[in-house]
């Protein structure tokens, strides 16, 4: 080996300790590339292997005088880390001029020690040294020229893109699961193997890039060699420095206190003095569990009130092992308790022992307790203070009845003539006679004012409905009785009216061509000579008879006709048409509306209101009731009343709701007729309990203002007949009067 000079001018000296960190650089920087390939290559062996041992190049080596460099004949000039370098340049700059005397190793004696132990360690230099990039440039370019289109567009076709020269690349035939599976099973580097979707083929991954997602999964530095706790390097020099690095004035808050940080002092002073601020006072451990119905203080059970527990039901003489022989029931009525609901029926019936030693355990002890501590677990557990309210103040201010006079209240005159039941009866426009139709098949009318009777029509059948024409100058009557309405001239009016009704009641022999489709086989129009009238036989039994307001119109019902129930007749023409409408349910009445040509139908469960002239149906009312009986048109036409067969009286407001405005319950039975007056805010209702309500209905002008509902009296003196009560009533056209008839065959008049 050839000595390197010692003069300090050629190069600068090393000190012993940058010449050992170099070395200890070295070695570590071997020993990661003998990893390193190891790692990437286990399986070769020693003789396959391209690296070349030192010592077979140690005679080769020479240490050039010129620059102080070390060369190597046998192999390619060795590199040293950045971190060598490092070491260098710190070692070169740490040396210091004056330090002769010190321990200082030439750099052939460290020239001799790196060669001395590259000797001994199998150096690796002489193996080509593969550089690492990460230029694009050697980054392979994909197949695929598509770029971010996504392959979903692909789906459909033959390719899945276009490659470099720009020809289609074609889709690979897909093996199916199984044969994959198969294959994948075989294949012992089938998991190292993965799909690219864009380039169509299956990538085969290196065991330094399983490596590398191994270290990215793990949350690890991908390259192995980053040293995440490297020594920290301070590059500033310190020594010597004469300027700090920031040459600015103190500022002045640094000088005097702070005048936030004395408040803050300030108000935690005053929080402890107030308390707010404990100091040693481990804070208090509140119970989990505490005792509901305790009668501890509210402060002790965390703020709840104390609410007592609710009283168990006392035993009563029902209990009792020895009771009284008016609380044991009979058989038939222990029988009846399973006739009714299980929540309806007694939870005890009481039996009768000798002594209570005879007494047997209670089967529903059990049971009772169970309710029990639901009672108590489900109490409400917030008080409910009592208002001290007068129940009268809850009560609606109603004017006095004094006010709202005259209505009818008193029995004035009595009909008798009837030997059954008075099913229907009916006021004259003119409020001068009465008609009256029995279930003696007898149709009567009389003089309202003296009771006399004036006609007397027997026509063999119960009367189901009798009404007047509402035109005084036309004072004929209209009669349903079976599948017959009879139209009868009840000569009241003067001769020149009679001439009028006998024209109006001569009917010509029908030809059979002249009947309509509509309706064929439905009504056929007769002369009636025999009580001197019209005939209109129907094909059902007819329950109702109503007139339109001309005079000329009247429509009847058969609840069995289906979709012919109800048809409307022209008297002038002789006509009968059906009306344009489907009827759903059932119906039970009809009535026309008192100034525009609209017609309601009720059936059982609610009331269709259509237009005749559109022919559409324009509302329908919901009473909510078990089974309508009756309705009531108001005269102005925008509010009506319904009956029920449940004791209710529903009031619709048409302007304000298809539900109704009130619901009166008042009456105990069924109800059987409810009736409008012309003039007076009255309207009225009878029932099978032998009564009739009267009542006060004012509707105002002003829409903003509801109507006003008064109950004003009971009207009672009829007496039950065949079960039934009051079955019809009327209230005369001018007079504050109400016509009731009973099933006792008697007809009374109520006056003010």
């Amino acid at each position: 080996m050839k000595p390197l000079k010692e003069n300090g001018s050629d190069k600068p000296k090393k000190n012993g300790k940058g010449s050992k960190e170099l070395q200890k650089l070295i070695a570590k920087n071997i020993e990661e590339t003998m990893k390193r390939i190891e790692e990437a290559e286990p399986t070769e062996s020693s003789e396959d292997s391209p690296f070349v041992s030192g010592s077979e190049d140690t005679g080769d080596e020479a240490l050039s005088d010129d620059d102080g460099s070390i060369s190597e004949s046998g192999s390619e000039q060795s590199k040293l880390s950045q971190d060598e370098q490092d070491v260098i340049q710190s070692s070169e700059g740490d040396s210091d001029d004056g330090d002769n005397d010190g321990d200082l190793v030439s750099e052939g004696e460290d020239d001799d020690n790196y060669h001395g132990e590259d000797s001994h360690g199998e150096s690796d230099d002489s193996r080509e040294v593969v550089e690492e990039s990460d230029s694009s440039e050697d980054e392979v370019a994909p197949r695929n020229t598509v770029g971010d289109v996504p392959l979903e567009w692909y789906k459909d076709e033959g390719h899945i893109g276009y490659d470099l020269a720009g020809k289609k690349i074609k889709k690979k035939e897909r093996q199916s699961k199984l044969d994959s599976f198969l294959a994948n099973v075989d294949d012992s580097r089938s998991w190292r193997k993965i799909y690219d979707q864009y380039n169509d083929e299956e990538v085969e991954l290196t065991k330094d890039e399983t490596k590398l997602i191994g270290r990215l999964l793990k949350g690890k530095a991908p390259h192995p060699d980053f040293d995440p706790y490297a020594p920290y390097v301070d590059w500033f020099a310190w020594d010597g420095a004469k300027h700090p690095l920031s040459n600015a004035p103190e500022p002045k808050r640094r000088f005097i206190p702070s005048k936030w940080e004395s408040k803050t002092v300030l108000r935690l002073v005053r929080a402890i003095r107030k308390g707010l601020i404990k100091f040693d006072e481990k804070p208090k451990e509140k119970p989990r569990f505490f005792d509901l119905w305790d009668e501890s203080t509210s402060a002790e059970r965390q703020g709840l009130a104390y609410i007592p527990a609710p009283k168990a039901k006392l035993p009563g003489h029902d209990e009792s092992y020895n009771p009284s022989a008016e609380y044991i029931p009979t058989q038939e009525e222990i029988n009846a308790y399973q006739l009714l609901f299980e929540e309806d029926r007694p939870k005890f019936i009481p039996k009768q022992f000798a002594n209570l030693r005879g007494v047997p355990a209670y089967d529903k002890s059990v049971q009772e307790i169970f309710d029990r501590h639901l009672d108590l677990y489900l109490c409400p557990r917030v008080h409910k203070k009592r208002i001290n309210i007068d129940p009268e103040s809850l009560k609606p201010k109603l004017p006095s009845r004094r006010d709202l006079k005259p209505y009818p209240s008193t029995c004035y005159l009595e009909y008798k003539g009837h030997k059954g039941p008075v099913i229907t009866i009916s006021v004259e426009s003119t409020g001068q006679w009465l008609a009256s139709g029995s279930k003696d098949g007898t149709v009567r009318i009389w003089e309202i004012e003296t009771g006399r009777c004036l006609q007397i029509w027997d026509l063999g059948e119960p009367v189901e409905q009798v009404s007047w024409n509402p035109k005084p100058e036309v004072p004929m009557l209209a009669v349903a009785v079976g599948h017959d309405v009879f139209i009868l001239n009840t000569k009241c009016g003067s001769d020149e009216q009679q001439k009028t009704i006998e024209e109006i009641l001569h009917v010509e022999p029908q030809k059979a061509e002249d009947d309509s489709d509509l309706t064929a086989n439905v009504v056929t129009w007769g002369q009636d000579d025999k009580h001197g009238g019209i005939r209109l036989k129907h094909f059902k039994s007819v329950t109702k008879v109503e007139w339109h307001r001309n005079g000329d119109y009247l429509s009847t019902l058969m609840p069995s006709g289906e979709s012919r129930s109800v048809l409307i007749h022209q008297l002038s023409k002789k006509q009968t048409q059906r009306i344009p409408f489907k009827t759903k349910g059932i119906p039970v009445a009809t009535s026309f509306h008192p100034t525009r040509s609209i017609f309601f139908t009720a059936t059982k469960k609610d009331v269709r209101v259509y237009d005749l002239i559109k022919q559409k149906r324009i509302k329908k009312l919901d009473a909510g009731v078990r089974e309508i009986s009756s309705i009531a048109i108001h005269p102005g036409g925008d509010n009506a009343i319904v009956g029920s067969r449940d004791g209710k009286l529903c009031w619709f407001d048409m302007d304000l709701s298809s539900k109704p405005y009130k619901v009166l319950r008042a009456h105990k039975k069924d109800l059987t007729a409810v009736a409008y007056h012309r003039t007076y805010p009255l309207f009225a209702s009878c029932s099978d309990d032998n009564t009739a309500y009267v009542f006060h209905g004012m509707v105002y002008s002003d829409l903003n203002e509801n109507p006003l509902i008064v109950p004003l009296q009971i009207l009672r003196g009829h007496s039950t007949g065949d079960g039934r009560g009051v079955m019809d009533c009327k209230f005369h056209p001018r007079q504050p009067w109400l016509f009731t008839a009973g099933s006792d065959s008697l007809i009374k008049l109520y006056c003010h």
